[in-house]
């Protein structure tokens, strides 16, 4: 019996098949030329497909409906809805505070972390601790932002293999009887554990090398406003231990966004630490009631 040759199987991925969206021609007139947040909304009405910023959002929005990689997203969109901003930062403010609340289909980034973690040295050696039992914004002396444990340690290995310090003094390996460590017979350490040098040395280059990722405390007694401008709009962000509460157009209003319990975020922490600390726009305490 003679078998017929198999075809090979040629696989696909369907999300490559691009056709231009039509459905989204009647909502892109009204797409602004102005900074700002968009949205690509689906069938469901409390869950949207994508949310996304730019400070341009009418050139943003059609460089999606130009990407064969985002076909399923596109298929599944029924419309698009957008707020404009007074800036960059306001766009980037809202953007990551909408997709923390409504968790859109296809962002990948930016959704609320329940595992951050940070390093904090405790009786010398560093310890990983959590956001959700220390206070990110007021607790001094926490080193970096880490989505996961294993990040800490991989950054903290990765210190250590640069400022040749000792792993088991940093925690990260038990000490073998003898004395010294394994890699400083590999001159990979500079001797800590054997008294090369003093455990004294050994903490002040951890800790020069960590500067670099230091939190800053959350410098202010109260909320502030963060004033931001463009022509025909003012907007000032209110912001509590770095988190950010809203947006009004009068200050006086801001008052009404200073219910809600501050607590840390590590995305408006990211976006705006340095504007804030270094003055890029100006900063007032929000008035009192």
């Amino acid at each position: 019996m003679v078998r017929k040759p198999v075809s090979p199987r040629i696989e696909f991925d369907a999300a490559a098949i691009y056709q231009y969206p039509e459905q989204l021609r009647p909502w892109l007139e009204s797409l602004p030329k102005l900074p700002g947040v968009y949205v690509f909304h689906g069938e469901s009405e409390t869950m949207p497909l994508y949310i996304g910023k730019s400070v341009n959002i009418r050139s943003r929005v059609l460089s999606h409906l130009r990407t064969a990689d985002e076909a399923r997203m596109l298929r599944q969109a029924t419309r698009i809805s957008f707020i404009p901003t007074a800036g960059e930062l306001g766009a980037l403010l809202l953007e990551a505070q909408m997709i923390k609340l409504q968790q859109p289909l296809f962002n990948k980034r930016l959704r609320k972390n329940r595992q951050l973690c940070s390093l904090q040295i405790t009786a010398g050696t560093p310890q990983v601790v959590y956001a959700k039992d220390v206070d990110f914004s007021s607790t001094a002396g926490l080193y970096g932002l880490y989505a996961h444990r294993r990040a800490a340690l991989e950054t903290l290995q990765k210190i250590a293999d640069e400022q040749r310090l000792c792993y088991p003094l940093l925690g990260l390996e038990k000490l073998r009887s003898g004395g010294a460590c394994f890699r400083f017979a590999l001159k990979r350490c500079a001797g800590a554990c054997c008294g090369n040098e003093s455990e004294h040395e050994h903490q002040q280059r951890l800790i020069s090398a960590l500067e670099a990722v230091r939190l800053q405390c959350w410098p202010w007694p109260d909320a502030v406003a963060l004033l931001e401008q463009r022509t025909g709009q003012t907007q000032y962000h209110i912001i509590n231990n770095w988190l950010y509460l809203g947006s009004v157009n009068k200050l006086e209003d801001a008052r009404s966004l200073c219910s809600t319990t501050p607590g840390f975020d590590s995305d408006g922490y990211k976006i705006l630490c340095k504007p804030m600390l270094t003055g890029k726009l100006p900063v007032m305490l929000v008035p009192k009631a």
